[in-house]
């Protein structure tokens, strides 16, 4: 049966967030520069990547592509936000939700497994530091890239095509900012029982077993620290991963904080303010904290901003080159 004979409803209305309404001016401000600041801020990790040949290393590799899923995770929800609450507008229609969840679900699961493959490069550089050039070669981390993008449009493509099969004949009202995927379902009128089943499996492919595996990954690292006697080399070996432990930990404790401590059927406010955290909070503080707690990072930016060139000197660049 087509969707047309199964569905009446054309669009669906965005509550929002839950604020007041005369404080709606100050909110689209904070929300629009935080939005910019993360589109700048993510470029900018981009063009340092990108410019500098000093960071052309796994690491930053995996990080570039992070920062552009980010751009990209953040601009799936949140312009359409400032346009409502701009325009006092709360419609969006039913191809517009259809592919606001595609895409969110996309870029989230893509955000996931680059977490993972950044935690396996710090496992390797840590744990097996003289095979690492060996072992996280160019191939190895395109490849890394690949299956995280065909895993994440896997489980998007799934739960895209189960949604387009349900009917929606009743309210069409949406108590959140964004069209929701768990959320959705409950405004269906049709059994939504694989949908649910599914959501539990691809979730378990996409953010629990990444989470473990990154986990293992610090396990293994935190192992190989404590049996490193010189304390500089302890302090050396946590500033490599102070960033990515800071950027998994805000991602994750929103997710866990959302799906395993959901709040009450009485109340969706909490579930709103936390998806506003990950969705827009999160990808703009991810600049900041890989700028300002990482070396290399403030040492590209330095030679930009102090003298307009793209490249220093390392004693490390030329065995970089070979990797690139």
């Amino acid at each position: 049966m087509r969707r047309d004979n199964q569905s009446s409803v054309s669009e669906f209305i965005l509550l929002g967030l839950p604020i007041w309404t005369e404080n709606q001016g100050i909110y689209y401000t904070l929300f629009l520069v935080m939005y910019l600041i993360t589109v700048l801020g993510n470029l900018l990790i981009i063009l340092l990547i990108r410019l500098d040949s000093c960071l052309h290393i796994p690491m930053y590799f995996f990080l570039s592509h992070l920062a552009f899923t980010d751009i990209s995770f953040s601009s799936v929800t949140t312009p359409k936000m400032l346009i409502n609450m701009q325009t006092q507008s709360q419609s969006i229609s039913y191809a517009g939700c259809i592919s606001q969840v595609c895409f969110f679900l996309f870029f989230g699961g893509f955000d996931s497994f680059l977490l993972t493959s950044m935690a396996y490069d710090r496992y390797v550089a840590i744990c097996h530091p003289l095979h690492y050039t060996t072992i996280m070669s160019q191939n190895i981390c395109f490849l890394l890239v690949t299956v995280s993008c065909v895993l994440s449009c896997t489980g998007t493509l799934l739960h895209t095509l189960l949604l387009v099969r349900l009917s929606f004949c009743g309210d069409n009202t949406l108590p959140h900012f964004f069209c929701d995927l768990s959320t959705l379902l409950k405004l269906s009128s049709s059994d939504t029982t694989v949908n649910k089943l599914v959501i539990l499996i691809v979730g378990t492919v996409v953010l629990t077993l990444p989470f473990i595996c990154i986990l293992v990954s610090y396990g293994h690292i935190g192992g190989t620290i404590l049996r490193v006697p010189s304390t500089k080399g302890i302090c050396k070996a946590l500033s490599t991963c102070g960033s990515h432990l800071s950027v998994v930990s805000l991602y994750y404790g929103a997710i866990i904080g959302l799906y395993f401590f959901p709040s009450s059927n009485n109340s969706n406010d909490k579930d709103v303010i936390v998806s506003l955290l990950y969705t827009l909070v999160t990808p703009m503080l991810n600049p900041f904290i890989y700028s300002l707690r990482n070396r290399d990072m403030k040492g590209a930016l330095g030679n930009i901003l102090s003298r307009g060139k793209f490249h220093h000197y390392d004693p490390l660049c030329p065995w970089i080159a070979n990797w690139v």
